[in-house]
């Protein structure tokens, strides 16, 4: 095996480790830290790879110059970064990284989840690296918390979970941001036919109250984000949220994120805290990242009271499961309100329910635009205005279909003529 192997690993057997410990401690005991930690990012690693390089041409061993460059890149991604995930969060089309103790890695590429050769040394290595990033956000993962949430520097979600609560080993997952599209880049990716995202787009503009619905990984904070994008630029935007991935380029835009508790148990701002700030903020518009809680009925109050043409999402399975699911999370409220009492809220709040699905060849799609038309405390009643009608799967298990349109029902046609929307006349 020659050297570069050794470096780089073949997923079974690698003396990387030995390697790149023993030049990262030699790389640490040439550099002045204090004077590391006053340079930028980039600076910092252009210094630590000129350092690395003369250490390796004094009394390092003879490589050509790919092992050099690997060598080089895998001492200082271990020295100012995540070691050997650091490749992986520097490769764009990887969306969610998945680490299942030291040996298994898998990645998610184009919605398809694979396993990759990258492996940590040991446990301990796994360990020190969850440590690098836990301790960047004042937290602390050991037995008495073996779970906790975090976020890189770079933007990144973390979930961490380890022994006794993980079998196996330390669990680590990073998720990545999704890239902030357009409506009408969605509709070249075929997430949503034209006729849709022009209805959309009104119904926006007329500030429908909307909810987006769907699985994990379906797509909902990618479509939150196009849609958020056409909210007219003069009005006041407070998006709220619990890790900030919306990028919203709208001029007057004001982000909120929650605290998780510190390492002392104290400090947590939750988002039903943000959720209810918020109305003491003067906003146009509120936009929720994700209601999965007692944040659910504020929510719906503020969508009742003057706050119209918000926007937010919620997991569920379909466009009827959202209203139960919404119904579900209000009860998680302190205050004990009948059943009744909820529909009520959810039937007077939401025009619009968006439903997305993630399909088996990993394509993101809206699969369902339906109308809320039930009101005040009737049973939840919809009216499909989109639906995608799916073809059957072919060999190569390709996802293919059409977007129906169907008739607007005559409150919702009303309104978008009253607000000055014409494009409803050329639909069914």
């Amino acid at each position: 095996m020659g050297l570069l192997d050794r470096i780089v690993g073949d997923g079974k057997r690698s003396d990387e480790p030995d390697l790149v410990n023993h030049y990262r401690d030699q790389l640490l005991e040439e550099i002045d830290l204090d004077e590391l930690s006053r340079l930028r990012p980039a600076q910092r690693r252009a210094r630590l790879e000129r350092v690395l390089a003369t250490l390796l041409s004094i009394d390092g061993p003879v490589m050509a110059a790919r092992e050099r460059a690997v060598l080089i890149q895998r001492v200082v991604d271990d020295a100012l970064g995540l070691g050997v995930l650091e490749p992986l969060l520097a490769d764009e089309s990887v969306t969610e990284i998945m680490v299942n103790g030291p040996r298994d890695i898998f990645v998610e590429r184009l919605g398809r989840v694979q396993r990759v050769a990258t492996t940590f040394a040991s446990v301990e290595h796994l360990y020190q690296t969850i440590d690098r990033i836990v301790s960047t956000v004042n937290r602390r993962v050991d037995e008495s918390s073996p779970m906790v949430d975090a976020r890189l520097p770079t933007g990144e979600r973390v979930n961490v979970i380890i022994p006794p609560l993980a079998l196996d080993g330390p669990c680590l997952t990073i998720r990545r941001f999704p890239r902030p599209y357009r409506l009408g880049e969605l509709v070249q990716k075929g997430t949503i036919d034209v006729a849709s995202a022009t209805l959309l787009s009104a119904c926006v503009r007329a500030r429908f109250n909307i909810m987006i619905s769907g699985g994990t990984g379906s797509g909902k904070t990618t479509f939150l984000n196009a849609l958020s994008g056409l909210i007219p630029s003069h009005e006041r935007i407070v998006t709220i949220e619990d890790a900030a991935e919306l990028s919203l380029q709208q001029e007057h835009v004001v982000r909120l994120e929650s605290r998780p508790a510190n390492v002392e148990g104290a400090g947590q701002v939750t988002i039903r805290d943000l959720v209810r700030n918020s109305l003491r903020m003067r906003p146009d518009r509120i936009v929720v990242g994700e209601v999965r809680g007692g944040e659910t009925l504020d929510m719906l109050q503020a969508m009742n009271t003057g706050h119209e043409g918000s926007l937010a999402t919620v997991h569920a399975n379909s466009a009827r499961d959202a209203l139960g699911r919404l119904e579900t999370l209000g009860t998680m409220s302190e205050l004990e309100l009948p059943v009744a009492t909820l529909r009520d809220q959810i039937n007077s709040a939401l025009d619009l329910v968006i439903q997305l699905e993630r399909a088996v060849d990993g394509s993101r799609r809206v699969t369902e635009i339906a109308a809320v038309v039930s009101r005040r405390r009737e049973d939840y009643a919809l009216v499909p205005i989109v639906t995608f009608e799916q073809d059957p799967l072919g060999p190569d298990r390709r996802v293919t279909g059409r977007f129906v349109q169907h008739r607007l029902p005559d409150e919702l046609r009303a309104r978008l003529h009253q607000a000055g929307e014409q494009l409803v006349e050329v639909l069914p």
